[in-house]
């Protein structure tokens, strides 16, 4: 599973616009400027990524000089996996193919299950990680549990 610079940008752009941090007011809008420049993204590139936000309606946008974007509802309810799908499309796309249809010949042919099975574990991490989890820094239970589980495999296979 590879995780693109695409969504990898576009989650750190929501989670500038969540935290609020960037707002000149309350509530209001931010530049994708100082957000570029904080995240260290090229702003075209940030702004190419707004459209597919938009095009999702996770944020608004609005002109002028006090213009800028918000989030389009509470980011308590936006989940990663909303962000990933706005501008990455399906969760584990296998060669843009449907996992319903897909099969496969022996000896492979229990192979879309285990698709299934990774595609189920990203939904389920990224659906359930809300921007607001994500800013606070409270991930849900299960998924410090499994990233801790990840760290010890790692440390296991490549000790310092």
């Amino acid at each position: 599973m590879r995780i693109s610079e695409r969504v990898d940008n576009a989650i750190r752009f929501m989670a500038e616009l969540a935290s609020g941090e960037l707002a000149e007011v309350d509530g209001g809008a931010v530049k994708a400027e100082p957000i570029a420049t904080r995240q260290g993204i090229s702003l075209k590139y940030l702004l190419d990524i707004t459209r597919d936000l938009k095009r999702a309606e996770l944020i608004r946008s609005k002109r002028g000089p006090t213009g800028g974007f918000t989030l389009s509802r509470d980011a308590s309810s936006i989940s990663l996996a909303e962000v990933f799908r706005a501008v990455d499309g399906p969760l584990a796309d296998v060669h843009d193919e449907s996992l319903r249809g897909l099969s496969y010949p022996a000896p492979a042919e229990a192979l879309p299950e285990v698709w299934m099975a990774v595609r189920g574990s990203l939904r389920r991490v990224l659906e359930e990680v809300s921007l607001t989890d994500l800013v606070s820094g409270s991930l849900p239970t299960d998924v410090l549990s499994l990233a801790a589980d990840y760290r010890t495999a790692t440390e296991q296979r490549h000790p310092r």
